[in-house]
């Protein structure tokens, strides 16, 4: 457990993906509390179709686990190969690309082993709409803050996707769910943030697309990805 509690802003600017876990157990408690967090969040109509299924170590979620499992090696071996992690600097151990990829594997090598799996799904009281991941994501997004906050990581992804006909059936979830996102929670392995991003002068507008905002200045001590890149 961390040693005391965090703010909002500091979490929001350190919480970043973790994908290696301890093998420690989320007691009830802490899980109950990460996601009546994740519950907060607001949907549209405040209508709440966000469901979560949690799994641990029932028969049905260890099948379960084992189909992510399968699905999560199987995509991120398609996706080392086509963005080339095992080329260029990915070959120097030490190197940025190197250690993300040794954590990817690590990841989904031992994907069964991590101490809690959520599925975010979408129960619709309508026919589904592209925009209804607009009714599913900031739980997600509360939920991964809450675990943060509680000394916990996580990491969400879509790669269930190559598997969802098969959960669907090992879980009993009907047909018009919409399974929205897998989401990895443990204790970490190491550490959160500070987070590398791009600058933000990168990515923040102003009056028009591509006009820089010259209000929008990082804070004293920004790490950046790749470092700065500011174009004018």
């Amino acid at each position: 457990m961390q040693d005391g509690p965090i703010s909002l802003l500091e979490g929001l600017a350190t919480t970043r993906a973790i994908r290696r876990f301890r093998p420690d157990p989320i007691p009830d408690e802490d899980l109950a509390s990460i996601l009546w967090h994740a519950s907060r969040a607001p949907s549209g109509s405040n209508r709440q179709p966000f469901r979560f299924l949690v799994l641990r170590d029932g028969p049905r979620a260890r099948q379960a686990r084992a189909l992510l499992g399968e699905a999560f090696r199987a995509e991120w071996q398609a996706k080392r190969t086509a963005d080339g992690y095992d080329r260029g600097s990915g070959v120097a151990p030490n190197t940025r690309k190197a250690r993300m990829a040794a954590a990817m594997q690590q990841f989904v090598d031992r994907f069964e082993e991590t101490p809690v799996v959520v599925l975010a799904c979408h129960e619709p009281y309508r026919a589904l709409t592209p925009f209804d991941g607009a009714n599913v994501y900031p739980a997600c997004q509360n939920l991964l803050l809450a675990a943060r906050a509680l000394g916990y990581g996580g990491v969400m992804t879509m790669w269930h996707v190559l598997v969802a006909d098969r959960l669907r059936e090992v879980l009993a979830i009907p047909a018009d769910v919409f399974l929205a996102a897998t989401i990895a929670l443990g204790r970490p392995q190491g550490s959160h943030g500070p987070v590398r991003r791009r600058p933000l002068g990168e990515v923040v507008y102003e009056d028009g697309w591509g006009e820089s905002a010259r209000w929008a200045v990082d804070p004293p001590g920004t790490a950046f990805a790749g470092g700065p890149r500011r174009s004018g």
